[in-house]
């Protein structure tokens, strides 16, 4: 992924204040751990990378909005986002079990200080599970930010190996979406919200322009788009090649995403956005 790059918490300290300055109001935060076990472990570990950065960018930056991206795959020593296990040779994603671990690892992240927490395992149920425990623990003003309608798109490559969450072994279809089917889309959405999500997010954004269009349009809901990490990555590498006008290009892209009905774009390119759209007259 060009110009993206993992992290310490001080070098996130220095790359959130460089990128608040510019006019991004929000950061979106995945942590890879020093190991990986098969409970994922590092996800909800008190003094994990995720939380020890939280606490760090809280301290230094306190009016940044600081999210927190709640799976388990990075953390997964077989890079699945839920428990595994394994019948007749089989191996299955354990989806309630894996719910008790997403809930502790949310309110591990709010505990640390984030502002919103944002669960993308697409695991069912996995937004009540995450509101019930957080409303335990007090945190009751925590916003949950669902992956709501996340595909199973070929747009992830880039960043499963940046942070090194790639499937050892099957893939994320039995519990990401297929792409084909937009109703199924509209159905997680609205059992996301009824669990209690406060905004709802459709990932990837630009091939999904019509999802984004539809949500926002069935429901009238706080929506946000994910311009993924294949997306960023072609454009910078058409951009470099002499292909296309960077600039251009990504703006184009927030715009359609924005017009199609996304009150939030997620972007890799978000402090350069924030710079070029000052830079246009009024």
């Amino acid at each position: 992924m060009p110009d993206v790059c993992q992290l310490s918490p001080d070098e996130a300290l220095a790359e959130a204040e460089t990128a608040y300055r510019a006019g991004v109001a929000a950061v979106l935060l995945f942590g890879i751990p020093d190991r990986k076990d098969a409970r994922a472990s590092g996800a909800y570990a008190r003094n994990g990378i995720v939380q020890t950065a939280v606490r760090l960018l809280k301290k230094e930056l306190p009016d940044l909005i600081v999210i927190t991206d709640v799976c388990l795959c990075e953390y997964m020593n077989h890079g699945h986002c839920g428990i595994v296990i394994r019948r007749n040779g089989k191996a299955n994603i354990a989806n309630d079990p894996t719910l008790k671990l997403l809930a502790r690892t949310a309110g591990s992240h709010a505990e640390a200080g984030a502002d919103i927490v944002a669960p993308s395992d697409m695991m069912d149920g996995r937004v009540g599970a995450i509101r019930t425990h957080l409303d335990h623990l007090g945190f009751t003003g925590t916003p949950i930010l669902s992956y709501a309608a996340k595909f199973a798109s070929a747009f992830y490559g880039p960043f499963r190996e940046a942070a090194e969450s790639a499937p050892k072994f099957g893939d994320r279809r039995s519990y990401q979406m297929d792409a084909g089917n937009a109703r199924e889309a509209l159905r997680e959405v609205a059992l996301d919200i009824q669990e209690g999500a406060d905004i709802v997010m459709v990932k990837p954004g630009l091939a999904y322009l019509d999802i984004i269009y539809r949500v926002k349009t069935e429901f009238g809901y706080p929506t946000a788009a994910y311009a993924v990490s294949a997306e960023y990555s072609m454009v910078k590498a058409a951009g470099r090649n002499g292909w296309i006008d960077e600039r251009a290009v990504f703006l184009e892209i927030w715009l359609a995403m924005r017009r199609a009905g996304a009150d939030i774009v997620i972007t890799y390119a978000a402090a350069n956005l924030a710079r070029w759209l000052k830079e246009i007259p009024k």
